[in-house]
């Protein structure tokens, strides 16, 4: 019997299209531990979705290419991949701003929030019940008694307390808001990949404006200026067009979690005065293509100056990690912003091969020494940067359901270095050479941590 397991979860391995590493972290668990690792595998190995009962790829309105606020450059490779691949093109008339400091962007969700008209749409991978999100339960169930539809989408795993303590959205409910749960289990026990989790994070208010990034709703991550030690993290402001294809990916979501088929016509012509050009790309398993992971291997390759990476959890593909060699030995200033302690001491392990890879190359390795950091952006010479919520590692990039933009305006780009400088300023570098228990511990690490 765990022969044939065996056999059935290693073709389905080899038929379905995935990294190399991962492939092989697979094949080497179902080789040793079969009985275990073969339901795991159909638990949580699945990527894409594959019939019609799961969830339905995101699509986007037609779009003109001689729409006004519509920019694509036929000779700029990177657009030229994503829009091979069916991702929006990028568009002009955007107001992009970073919000670094955790309080103004708190604050400034919770203006957003009262003086939104018509909706509030929010997706969060992680909602933790605090006194932060006391605060903007009681605004969403303000603007609920208002007539503002309010829609709140959590993922289960990320927000698995909140699912099981959903009396304390009474308020919120009871005044018409709509809470709603990614991959709800109890509901579909025999449909659900668990392993597939909604990692995005969209705060849109009337569909014309909106925040995005790496913050969840939890006073981890935002809150007044009580002396908490927050995160470092981020979130940016859009508003202009850009902010249409927020709306498409979200209502994507919200029909999965709902089965609600309802959509609302963006189609209105409205003027946008933004000086941001903006390009909008999800990812994840409703995506039909690795549409962010080949634009990102295309920006590394064709880098001239730098390729500046901040991010949380570092335990890149091997595509990745011999693009960023290649890069390096070209003379390219390549530089790795990211925690000297993550919150996850198994991922810290798995990485700490790859930071000494890149320190071997000469590659500039820098370890921010304040609080966690969990910010998620790249930048690419003065041409383009990408902030979102993707983290350098598989599970950003080929299994959870993810979105970034992509800023290709000097205003932003400068906003971006500066903030990049900021964190180095507060950082340290050099890794200790590890003992021979450890060294062997990490490279263990290696097969397994593309399967967290």
């Amino acid at each position: 019997m765990g022969s044939i397991l065996a056999f059935s979860a290693v073709s389905h391995i080899l038929y379905q299209k995935r990294s190399p590493s991962s492939m092989i972290s697979w094949i080497i668990s179902i080789f040793f531990l079969p009985y275990i690792a073969v339901p795991l595998y159909f638990l949580l190995g699945i990527r894409k979705r594959e019939s019609s009962r799961k969830k339905k790829f995101v699509t986007f309105h037609e779009i003109d290419q001689h729409h006004p606020y519509t920019l694509y450059d036929s000779h700029h490779a990177l657009q030229n991949i994503l829009k091979k691949n069916g991702i929006p093109p990028a568009t002009k008339g955007n107001t992009y701003e970073l919000i670094i400091d955790n309080t103004a962007a708190y604050h400034r969700l919770l203006k957003k929030i009262e003086h939104a008209k018509e909706s509030i749409d929010i997706c969060t991978y992680l909602f933790e019940f605090d006194k932060t999100t006391e605060t903007i339960l009681d605004a969403l169930s303000k603007k609920a008694k208002e007539g503002v539809r309010v829609r709140v989408l959590m993922d289960i795993v990320g927000s698995l307390d909140a699912y099981f303590h959903q009396k304390k959205f009474k308020i919120l409910k009871d005044a018409g808001g709509e809470v709603a749960f990614f991959t709800p289990i109890l509901k579909r026990p025999f449909q659900n990949y668990i392993n597939l989790r909604n990692h995005r994070k969209i705060y849109l208010f009337d569909r014309t404006s909106m925040f995005s990034g790496g913050m969840n709703l939890s006073d981890t991550y935002m809150g007044e200026a009580d002396g908490t030690k927050r995160w470092e993290d981020l979130l940016y402001y859009l508003k202009g067009p850009a902010v249409h294809y927020f709306y498409y990916i979200f209502h994507n979501d919200w029909v999965y979690a709902t089965k609600e088929e309802k959509e609302i016509d963006l189609n209105k012509e409205e003027m946008y005065d933004g000086e941001c050009m903006v390009q909008v790309v999800p990812s994840g398993p409703d995506i039909p293509t690795d549409a962010l992971y080949e634009a990102l291997l295309d920006a590394i390759y064709n880098a001239k100056e730098r390729i500046w990476i901040v991010t949380p959890y570092f335990v890149p593909d091997d595509n990745i990690v011999q693009a960023l060699v290649i890069a390096q030995h070209k003379g390219v200033d390549v530089k790795l912003i990211t925690p000297k302690n993550s919150d996850h001491l198994l991922v810290d392990m798995g990485r700490s091969s790859y930071m000494r890879e890149l320190i071997e190359i000469g590659a500039d390795v820098v370890l921010y020494e304040g609080k966690m950091l969990h910010a998620k952006a790249i930048l690419f010479d003065d041409m383009g940067g990408m902030v979102g919520s993707v983290n350098l590692d598989n599970r950003s990039l080929f299994l959870n359901y993810e979105v970034v933009t992509f800023v290709y305006s000097h205003k932003c780009i400068t906003s971006l270095d500066a903030w990049m400088k900021k964190l180095i300023q507060h950082s340290s570098r050099g890794i200790q050479k590890p003992s021979k228990l450890r060294e062997a511990l990490e490279n263990m690490m290696k097969v397994f941590v593309p399967l967290l």
